[in-house]
């Protein structure tokens, strides 16, 4: 009977987090939860929003009766942006945090963030991207410099995986079945940095010869 393997995808999605002022001093104690949430931090910045900067991000919210609340408690002092990257990073964060209001995510959902964290529907500790678009809308705005690439995926996934990843990972593990070292991981990491097809490489060298 055939084996059937599943197709190959890469599974990597960004979102952004904000530990919101109220809760600045607990910000070790929260970044220790989430990396071992299993998300990898790969941008943090601290930083203080004036209000008109927190009328932009929150541009969604004009109009509602919270909104001037809202921009007061975000401006009121340093806050710590990050940009979180993981599988379904968007989901998993939401979830991580619970509800938006604290005092409704302490009855339902005691373990989330905004439960052990928050103090209301306003002060609830934490901010998450509700989409994916909106968090890269976010990221942005946190993070002015950063460049967001698109992430491959379906068949683009497929064929940068089949184009670059395959060749150079079945000639390492070729290499290593013949080398039989007595520490193959390290080796086959060795390996596959010296080999790595995407290594920066002069074009061109111009010799003294050439200039004569």
């Amino acid at each position: 009977m055939q084996m059937l393997m599943p197709e190959p995808q890469i599974f990597v999605e960004r979102t952004l987090a904000l530990i919101k002022p109220d809760v600045i001093d607990k910000e070790e104690e929260i970044e220790d939860l989430i990396l071992r949430s299993g998300f990898l931090i790969i941008q943090k910045r601290k930083l203080q929003l004036s209000p008109e900067q927190c009328s932009n991000f929150y541009a969604d919210q004009y109009g509602k009766l919270f909104f001037p609340n809202l921009t007061a408690y975000m401006s009121s002092g340093p806050l710590v942006a990050m940009v979180l990257a993981r599988h379904c990073a968007v989901s998993y964060w939401k979830e991580l945090l619970g509800p938006s209001n604290s005092i409704r995510a302490r009855r339902t959902h005691p373990h989330s963030l905004r439960a052990i964290y928050g103090t209301d529907d306003l002060r609830n500790a934490l901010h998450g991207s509700l989409s994916i678009s909106s968090a890269e809308r976010e990221i942005r705005f946190m993070f002015p410099q950063v460049i967001l690439e698109p992430i491959p995926a379906g068949q683009n996934a497929r064929d940068y995986l089949n184009l670059y990843v395959k060749p150079t990972l079945l000639a390492g593990l070729t290499a290593l079945c013949k080398e039989k070292p007595a520490d193959p991981m390290s080796w086959l990491a060795d390996w596959l940095i010296e080999h790595n097809p995407n290594k920066p490489r002069l074009q061109h060298q111009i010799t003294e010869e050439e200039h004569q």
